[in-house]
């Protein structure tokens, strides 16, 4: 029997999404930029639709969304595109050390183009010191950009206070919010921030689909468009519209709002149990920023053996050793790193993150798979 235990990476559509998409392929085809007849007008109604939907999620206005290919395309959006329009005097950004990497190579790409980036260190639980952001910031200082919460520890970043000093200095915050929304409360006005990203495919829409929030819209925040043509999504993202992903990820939003605090209360007591569990057989395991506040359903374990050779002894637990978009990557995680462990330690880790279809009786099977195929290493 395989567990799935990989929800962070991506997760299996909902069959809810699913239905609401099927209609989109094979009758409501049209081209929602074609209104002269009904199945592009239907399809542009749709998206609207979806648009309301995502927007209700994170308490901002439909006007305020717009959609992308997903989480990456939507950091480097909020990234690149906005710094465009940086002024001569704000030629800073401000980040950290355990962002996603679809964050830290726009940085990157503006610090070869005269931007100062500063990548702010963490603490042992992937927390940032809210004093040594307090101590770059200055009014130099563009935009922050921090994630809400961490894909590979969990680790859920103070953005509030985060939002509030970068605004002393005008500066924009960006937050990249694919692994929170869905797993735990986001709302953009209690949080304060200008710009988030997010992914159909971590809160069981389809894979290929995202959104960007902007504050006020285009008109408020100036943003330079990665891809030019059509003018679609108001001039900031042109192509053909993904029609059928949309309407996946409005209903996956759409589910997320309505089931999010009974879910995500569900799901955390399972992973509590599994980390107590798993903590009684085998003593030495070491739970990852297990002290900090953590998203509900993410658990990165660190045990006294290589995590590859690990995995293999586990062919039926579908698990993780880091972030699924390094997969194959030599270089340990850079997260763990980051909170002070050594290579050897990162490469010994895995991460166990749970979802929707996650059951009771998993956590049993899992803890003794797991010791199981400890004990066969001893």
């Amino acid at each position: 029997m395989i567990i799935y235990l990989d929800y962070n990476a991506t997760t299996p559509c909902d069959p809810r999404v699913v239905q609401a998409m099927l209609p989109y392929f094979t009758e409501i085809y049209g081209n929602p930029a074609n209104g002269l007849h009904v199945l592009g007008r239907k399809a542009a109604r749709a998206m609207e639709t979806a648009r309301e939907q995502v927007a209700t999620l994170m308490g901002a206005l439909p006007g305020e969304i717009f959609f992308t290919s997903g989480a990456t395309e939507s950091n480097h959006l909020a990234i690149v595109g906005a710094s465009e329009y940086a002024p001569p005097t704000r030629r800073k950004i401000i980040t950290c050390a355990v962002e996603h990497k679809s964050v830290l190579a726009p940085c990157k790409r503006l610090r070869e183009n005269g931007f100062e980036v500063v990548i702010l260190p963490v603490d042992e639980n992937g927390l940032m010191r809210l004093n040594d952001l307090e101590k770059t910031l200055d009014e130099n200082t563009f935009l922050v950009s921090i994630q809400a919460a961490n894909n590979e520890i969990g680790t859920i970043q103070p953005i509030a206070e985060i939002a509030t000093l970068a605004h002393r200095y005008g500066a924009l915050v960006h937050t990249d919010a694919a692994q929170a929304i869905g797993k735990i409360p986001v709302n953009v006005d209690t949080l304060g921030i200008d710009l988030l990203s997010l992914s159909a495919h971590k809160i069981y829409g389809p894979k290929g689909i995202g959104a960007l929030y902007v504050r006020g819209g285009k008109q408020k925040i100036a943003i330079r468009p990665l891809l030019e043509g059509g003018g679609q999504e108001n001039g900031l993202r042109s192509g053909t519209s993904n029609v059928s992903g949309i309407v996946g990820l409005g209903t996956a939003c759409e589910i997320a709002t309505t089931e999010i605090s009974i879910e995500n209360t569900r799901i955390q007591k399972l992973r509590d149990k599994l980390e107590k569990n798993l903590l009684e057989k085998i003593p030495n395991l070491r739970i990852n920023a297990r002290l900090a506040p953590r998203l509900p359903n993410t658990s990165n374990l660190t045990f006294e053996e290589e995590a590859d050779a690990l995995l293999l002894r586990l062919p039926h637990l579908m698990m993780s050793t880091g972030s699924a978009c390094n997969t194959g990557a030599p270089e340990p995680s850079h997260v763990l790193q980051a909170i002070g462990l050594s290579r050897q330690q990162a490469s010994s880790s895995i991460r166990i993150s749970l979802g929707r279809m996650t059951k009771e009786e998993d956590i049993q099977v899992i803890t003794e798979q797991v010791y199981s195929a400890i004990s066969l290493k001893t």
